[in-house]
């Protein structure tokens, strides 16, 4: 005999597309968690927007959100720093007071300075463009790659010669980062950019051989 309390729990669900920078962010926390989930197809970009529905899990109507046990949240930072203590599994935050700091940093600098060259100005307009027959920006791809190797810079210092970006240990603030690196060295700039910073490009290396990487698909480029 089997009550309400036996049935098992519903799998996280991730709402948003499988090529999001920041839905992989989520999923790649997720796995390196051990945590099976549902990824729930919503894309903003749509020529008909994200639909009415979705507003209620995301009010500006971004990408991506996230549901467990009916519990709702959005914002990228939050559902990586929820799954990461709601879960069993390995820690995924420096337990050390400023090795944590530093973690929380290095996820900061990556959403505010970095993503946007990365991904958009070198990314989208020497990669994406072109396969849609659309012309490279070279001015903006340029004011990218400068802004860009400004933050490349500031990481390999905070990196210090560590394996990985907080320390001797994965922490999210290597998966936070993984996903525009991954974008960025599809170009040749940018693959250019990350091998004139050795210690990265070695990070690289080694987050790309990991298995959750592999598993969305992050292991080339």
């Amino acid at each position: 005999m089997t009550g309400p309390d036996d049935a098992p729990a519903e799998l996280p669900r991730v709402f948003g597309t499988a090529d999001s920078v920041y839905v992989r962010i989520v999923r790649l926390t997720l796995i390196e968690k051990g945590v099976d989930h549902e990824l729930v197809p919503v894309d903003p970009f749509a020529p008909e927007g994200v639909p009415p529905s979705y507003r209620a899990r995301h009010p500006f109507g971004r990408i991506p959100a996230f549901e467990h046990d009916g519990f709702r949240l959005f914002e990228t930072g939050a559902i990586t720093r929820y799954v990461n203590e709601a879960f069993e599994g390995p820690g995924l935050l420096p337990s050390e007071v400023r090795a944590r700091a530093r973690a929380n940093q290095i996820i900061s600098l990556a959403d505010a300075y970095a993503y946007r060259p990365l991904v958009w100005g070198i990314y989208v307009e020497r990669v994406e463009k072109p396969a849609q027959g659309e012309p490279t920006d070279e001015a903006r791809l340029a004011a990218a790659l400068a802004e860009a190797d400004v933050c490349l810079a500031s990481l390999a210092a905070l990196m210090n010669g560590a394996p990985f970006l907080t320390g001797p240990r994965l922490s999210l603030a290597d998966l936070h980062l993984a996903p525009m690196v991954f974008y960025v060295r599809q170009a040749p700039e940018g693959a250019a950019l990350l091998a004139g910073h050795p210690g990265l490009a070695q990070w690289w290396a080694r987050m790309s051989a990991r298995p959750s990487l592999q598993q969305l698909g992050l292991s080339a480029g």
